[in-house]
């Protein structure tokens, strides 16, 4: 007797392609204008150009620093001015960077379990029909 069950793998098992969760910005969200000018601003500051021009802007201000011959005005420099104007855009960068890659898991993530559900509703088709299959015996053999 041939298996009435006939098992399919759902797409997502080879696939990976279809749409995933929502993910902030996308999915045809609407922001408003604060939130579109900060998402600007963050975007043209968040870049390694932002940090090359904030660290030419710098050291506009280091011979003036140098000159005063104060060790406490030229470490004021590196930390208010130097480190502070640089390290912003450097580290919005890498934030950028890991934020996409979080983003990427979550939506691997969603389509695996995506997908595990479709593989559980088909384990239950086919238990279900290994059901059937062993009342029909267990009835025959009744007889």
């Amino acid at each position: 007797m041939a298996a009435k069950f006939e098992y399919q793998q759902h797409p997502h098992a080879t696939t990976r392609k279809e749409a995933g969760p929502v993910i902030a910005g996308k999915h045809g969200q609407t922001l408003g204008l604060n939130n579109r000018i900060g998402l600007r601003i963050t975007k043209s500051v968040g870049t390694m150009w932002a940090a090359y021009v904030f660290a030419a802007l710098s050291l506009v201000s280091l011979p003036a620093a140098i000159a005063s011959g104060n060790e406490l005005v030229i470490v004021a420099w590196i930390a208010q001015t130097f480190l502070q104007l640089v390290l912003l855009p450097v580290i919005i960068v890498g934030q950028n960077i890991q934020a996409a890659a979080a983003d990427a898991r979550a939506i691997a993530t969603y389509e695996d379990a995506t997908a595990i559900l479709e593989e559980a509703k088909q384990i239950q088709h086919h238990l279900e029909a290994q059901d059937q299959t062993l009342q029909r015996i267990e009835k025959g053999l009744k007889k």
